[in-house]
């Protein structure tokens, strides 16, 4: 596994549990708003966590945490995902996986197997404006279609998510997404925040007015939303 950080404490990043969230490196999409630019771009290397030393912090902490997060980049890169969540699990803990679901067979096969129990899956615009939030040309999108209809089958818990910045979510944008996730649990909108370490510069976050807008957008497709992140005003 290529580990790039560990937050050893989190009240938020999973639904219900006291959790840490461990962070992979590597990703296969551009996003211009990550603020991960480090675990995303290969040529930044980002000092690598040892994944004994890991092991050896959840081990202290069975008992105090209730869950692990894994996040990235993409955690579904990782070719020793499966013994990976197979060692978490194996000491009690819970795992949430975020994913941009470009990799739905893995995470079928990880969920079936039972090493998942929460997936948050981004998405990151409508279909016609995916390639350009998702910073690679002529994306395919089957593959995050045939993750959107897994997840809404009901196989685990979950709740897509989608980062909005000014320059690049709008009201049919979000229309648009709304009625692509129709009947879905869960769905996030987070708002973009400038970490000083994104791939591309000019974005902005927001309005209060704007993310109010998405909510009441979105809310007659989905069971339910929910806003995250700061606001401008």
């Amino acid at each position: 596994m290529l580990l790039a950080g560990l937050q050893k404490l989190t009240l938020l990043d999973f639904p219900g549990r006291v959790a840490c969230t461990v962070f992979t490196a590597g990703c296969n999409l551009r996003c211009p708003f990550c603020h991960n630019s480090d675990l995303v771009l290969p040529e930044r290397k980002p000092p690598l966590l040892d994944t004994e030393s890991f092991f050896s912090f959840l081990k202290k902490r069975q008992g105090v945490l209730e869950g692990v997060c894994v996040t990235g980049g993409e955690p579904l890169l990782q070719k020793d995902i499966a013994s990976f969540l197979h060692r978490i699990k194996d000491l009690g803990f819970a795992v949430k996986l975020d994913t941009n679901g470009c990799f739905p067979r893995i995470l079928r096969s990880l969920v079936e197997d039972g090493l998942v129990d929460f997936v948050a899956m981004d998405i990151k615009n409508s279909p016609a404006r995916y390639a350009q939030t998702a910073g690679i040309p002529n994306l395919d999108l089957s593959a995050v279609e045939e993750s959107i209809r897994f997840l809404m089958s009901g196989a685990v818990d979950y709740e897509f998510r989608t980062t909005v910045a000014a320059q690049l979510h709008d009201e049919d944008s979000m229309e648009d997404i709304a009625r692509w996730i129709a009947g879905a649990k869960r769905y996030a909108i987070q708002n973009f925040r400038d970490s000083g370490d994104i791939l591309s510069s000019g974005l902005s976050p927001c309005t209060q007015e704007q993310i109010g807008r998405f909510v009441q957008i979105v809310s007659p497709h989905i069971q339910q939303v929910v806003a995250r992140g700061d606001i401008e005003t």
